[in-house]
């Protein structure tokens, strides 16, 4: 008996504004498809995971899901019931017995939920879980109250759905040959084909993230979960800096700045990221970054200073600790930084599965006093707050 489970991910998550869909965006340092890809791949009653992303969105989905054990994801259609279909067919080389389809947009599913669906799948063909309507439901047509609904017997629907994987696929081809559209969740497309679904309580936490107000609350609710099993505090700190040499931009925090002169160094001498990988290893003492990328070593010449910051996240990961927040400080007579603070942000995010809000970027010159005064160079100063177990 062997459970496929299919994410569908490939919705534009307009109404939950930003630059990407609402699945991309970022809650307790990870894009929120990652989360939701995670907690299916650890369930060890899930063999398989199919995602079903738009079209387009395949770099997104990479980065989105970086280090997570996936099969590739499949292209969706122009609706949710096209997405799912394509998902559903894309397993049968899986040749699964049961299948649960699900939100992408749904992260806090709980492995509870998951083992509830998959054990009444022994019983029943067709397994919804979902919360009773505690609300007084009018019907307002044109905004104008008609009548009361009575809510006795009125559900809302969750995912993960699951099904008998033969059934299923056979209606979701039966709705397409048919050319049935509108049919909204996966047990729509079940029940237009006269299989019978039971209803199962849901959870609460198992909400689905719409508007740009989900995403905030969520993203402070899956920080909290994670630090309130981190209690030990660390802080750590940084400073780098480099002299100016000719060239013809600045990097900084993984940005580069126009400007006649380069900072001169081994790697591509990034003093902002060199001072904040430094301040990560010192909170778990692990040296700094000479320790690990010696610059006699020929090999780093010119590297691209990202290298070290994913080798000092790489050692923080493997403790299990997380970062609360990070605070830098640039000390510069030239070029200006703050017109590229907002770039340095979005460059760190992603590397260190922060929230641009957990990140401060400040900049200031040295009054003309001493060398960076004198714009001879450079100086970072980086510090570091994590949480480990």
């Amino acid at each position: 008996m062997t459970v496929a489970a299919v994410i569908v991910a490939g919705g534009s998550g307009l109404r939950a504004g930003g630059e990407r869909p609402k699945q991309y965006q970022l809650i307790g340092g990870r894009p929120v498809i990652w989360w939701t890809c995670r907690a299916f791949l650890e369930h060890p009653a899930v063999s398989h995971v199919q995602a079903v992303i738009g079209e387009g969105h395949e770099a997104m989905f990479a980065a989105a899901t970086e280090g997570l054990d996936l099969i590739l994801p499949v292209i969706g259609g122009q609706t949710r019931q096209e997405s799912c279909r394509i998902g559903i067919e894309a397993v049968a080389r899986h040749e699964p017995s049961k299948v649960l389809i699900h939100d992408a947009a749904r992260p806090f599913v709980s492995a509870s939920l998951i083992e509830e669906v998959i054990g009444w799948l022994d019983r029943f063909q067709a397994v919804v879980p979902g919360m009773p309507v505690a609300e007084t439901l009018k019907f307002a047509p044109g905004g104008i109250v008609s009548r009361t609904v009575d809510r006795s017997s009125i559900w809302a629907a969750q995912t993960p759905q699951g099904f008998h994987y033969a059934e299923i696929l056979a209606a979701y081809r039966k709705a397409e040959a048919e050319r049935t559209q509108g049919l909204t969740d996966d047990a729509s497309v079940a029940e237009h084909a006269g299989i019978e679904i039971s209803m199962i309580p849901g959870q609460i936490e198992n909400r689905k993230l719409t508007t740009a107000d989900d995403i905030v609350i969520a993203d402070r609710d899956m920080m909290g979960r994670q630090l309130q099993n981190l209690p030990d505090i660390r802080v750590g700190q940084g400073i780098d800096i480099h002299p100016f040499e000719p060239g013809e931009f600045v990097t900084l925090c993984g940005v580069n700045i126009p400007y006649a002169q380069r900072l001169k160094g081994h790697s591509d001498a990034d003093a902002a990221l060199h001072a904040l990988t430094d301040a990560i290893l010192g909170t778990i003492g692990e040296g700094d970054i000479g320790t690990h990328f010696p610059p006699s070593d020929p090999q780093w010449k010119g590297a691209a200073s990202r290298i070290f910051l994913a080798k000092a996240m790489e050692l923080l990961e493997a403790r299990r600790g997380l970062i609360a927040n990070i605070d830098i400080t640039i000390l510069a007579e030239a070029p200006k930084i703050a017109p590229h603070v907002a770039a340095m942000k979005a460059c760190l995010s992603p590397l260190l599965h922060l929230d641009p809000s957990r990140i401060a970027i400040k900049a200031t010159t040295m009054e003309k006093l001493g060398a960076i005064g004198r714009k001879e160079g450079i100086m970072a100063f980086a510090t570091v707050t994590v949480r480990l177990p």
